[in-house]
């Protein structure tokens, strides 16, 4: 056999197969390319600092402005939190 180096309580094996991503990195809707268009609507004036975060974490800056985004089940729930303030189009 092999001598096996320990790395912590984990041997080299363990530790390198933990670190590779799954699927090669891509999501399912990466390898499917389908994409979701958001256009902010309304502005962010007196709306919760949390919607905010979501509307910034979507990529969207001002009003009318448009990003296209994978349609993945992350960026379905932050739509969907912020969905009074916005206009998708698949």
């Amino acid at each position: 056999m092999a001598e096996r180096k320990i790395v912590g309580k984990k041997t080299a094996d363990e530790a390198a197969a933990r670190k590779a991503p799954a699927a090669n990195g891509k999501s399912e809707a990466a390898k499917s390319g389908k994409k979701v268009r958001v256009t902010l609507v309304r502005g962010l004036i007196g709306t919760r600092e949390s919607h905010r975060a979501t509307v910034r974490g979507l990529g969207l800056r001002r009003i009318n402005h448009t990003v296209e985004l994978e349609d993945t089940p992350s960026v379905r729930g932050m739509i969907n939190k912020v969905s009074y303030l916005l206009k998708c189009e698949a």
